[in-house]
């Protein structure tokens, strides 16, 4: 959410920032209810100083003797007004609140300026892509190795839920466990977090009420959690941190849930975008000051892991049209897919400002002892089913066999998949 105090003292810089996300936002909607807000709370604050003055003078009345007929009445006419002028504050207080969650965060001053991926900025590229006119798209080396079984999971679920079986399964448990490790190296604890999570753990990370419709939910009231980033974030929702302990950093590995799967089309095959999907996700808790080294250390931790992989990638910042609702600046880490002869995105690294923290009423005390939010940042560390796609496109040999990378090797007993089905004749 952002800092109103700040829109009402910028309120021209304030549209002209939103506006280059490339939306009309209703900030003159949030002004004058802003407005009336702090009318109403004048007016009640008012009445009841008013109610306290009457209270305590019949309180003097009653030790004389007793309190008088227009003192009563007084406070009669004050607690009638009072009760009044509260119901109306209390719906422009919600009104302000809901109008608030529904407009994104403001873009960092340094962020590109664009309305789609055109205007986004490479900032470095490593290794050398490559395009062998007879690489094939990872579904179709999943489906002859026999590791992807996209119709078997469709069978078992609907379309877009995965069916990884034998080596697949192990590879994709092999390169969460990479990832976990190297966010140990990192200095990330890590969590076991519900899977599930309740309407104010996913209004604190800002996916609600924006993303409602995209949630799968259940009767209880619940929802899957469309990313890890949702209960990590939610960890210290309502404390005061000690300064002293920032910055703190967690990771877990989750399943994720998401209804939107995008338009049909050749980049919705096999892995590439799916209904439930695993990931790793990184959160951090900085004061302002750092997130901005913050992001940066996010955005190099998850190119390391496709260093690691051998696979060629690249760092891009997203321009003000591209930006997620709660970032404020963003870096995706694309791995390269020589099947689509295109970058594609394994993990957006995004600094939110304090923009989930006034959500979420996260504070720390600074050196100062004065009360702050925090600043939280984000990054998946890796989206695991994509990197496995990339591994199946980017290490792959003109016979059909894949080779595992040696970063695998010690989370699984796998070299190369295909050889002994080859031998075997099988396939």
């Amino acid at each position: 959410m952002l800092d109103l105090r700040w829109i009402r003292a910028h309120p021209e810089e304030a549209r002209r920032r939103l506006a280059s996300r490339g939306a009309v936002e209703p900030l003159d909607e949030v002004l004058r209810l802003d407005e009336e807000q702090r009318a109403r709370l004048a007016e009640v604050e008012a009445l009841r100083a008013q109610r306290n003055q009457a209270s305590l003078a019949i309180r003097q009345q009653r030790q004389q003797g007793a309190p008088t007929a227009e003192a009563r009445e007084r406070a009669r006419a004050i607690a009638a007004a009072l009760a009044a002028a509260e119901p109306p504050l209390r719906a422009v207080e919600h009104a302000l609140t809901q109008a608030l969650q529904a407009i994104p965060n403001i873009p960092h001053p340094e962020v590109p300026v664009g309305h789609d991926e055109t205007a986004n900025r490479v900032v470095e590229t490593h290794g050398a892509p490559t395009r062998p006119e007879w690489v094939r798209p990872h579904w179709e080396v999943g489906r002859e190795l026999g590791i992807l079984d996209l119709p078997g999971g469709s069978r078992l679920a609907a379309a877009r839920f995965p069916l990884l079986i034998g080596a697949g399964a192990a590879l994709q448990r092999a390169l969460t466990q990479l990832m976990l490790a190297l966010a140990e190296e990192d200095g990330f604890t890590e969590v076991a977090p519900p899977l599930l999570a309740n309407a104010d753990a996913l209004t604190g990370s800002g996916h609600l009420p924006k993303f409602a419709a995209d949630l799968f939910r259940t009767q209880e009231g619940l929802a899957l959690i469309p990313t890890a980033e949702v209960p990590l974030v939610n960890l210290h929702r309502g404390e005061m941190l000690a300064g002293a302990s920032l910055p703190r950093r967690y990771v877990a590995a989750t399943p994720c849930f998401r209804g939107e799967a995008g338009a049909p089309g050749r980049e919705t095959h096999g892995l590439i975008r799916l209904h439930q999907f695993e990931k790793v996700e990184r959160v951090s808790f900085t004061g302002p000051e750092e997130s901005t080294a913050e992001l940066a250390r996010l955005t190099q931790a998850a190119a390391r892991v496709l260093q690691r992989l051998a696979i060629p990638h690249r760092v891009v910042e997203l321009c003000t049209g591209e930006l997620g609702f709660a970032a404020a600046r963003t870096f995706d880490v694309e791995a390269w897919f020589p099947a689509l002869g295109r970058y594609l995105e394994v993990s957006s690294c995004s600094d939110c400002g304090d923009f989930q923290a006034r959500r979420l009423n996260t504070r720390f005390r600074d050196e100062q002892g004065r009360p702050r939010f925090v600043h939280t940042l984000n990054a998946s560390g890796l989206a695991v089913g994509r990197t496995l796609a990339a591994v199946l496109e980017n290490c792959q040999r003109e016979d059909g066999t894949v080779v595992v990378p040696e970063a695998l090797r010690d989370y699984c007993r796998l070299t190369v998949l295909g050889e002994r089905r080859r031998e075997h004749g099988d396939g």
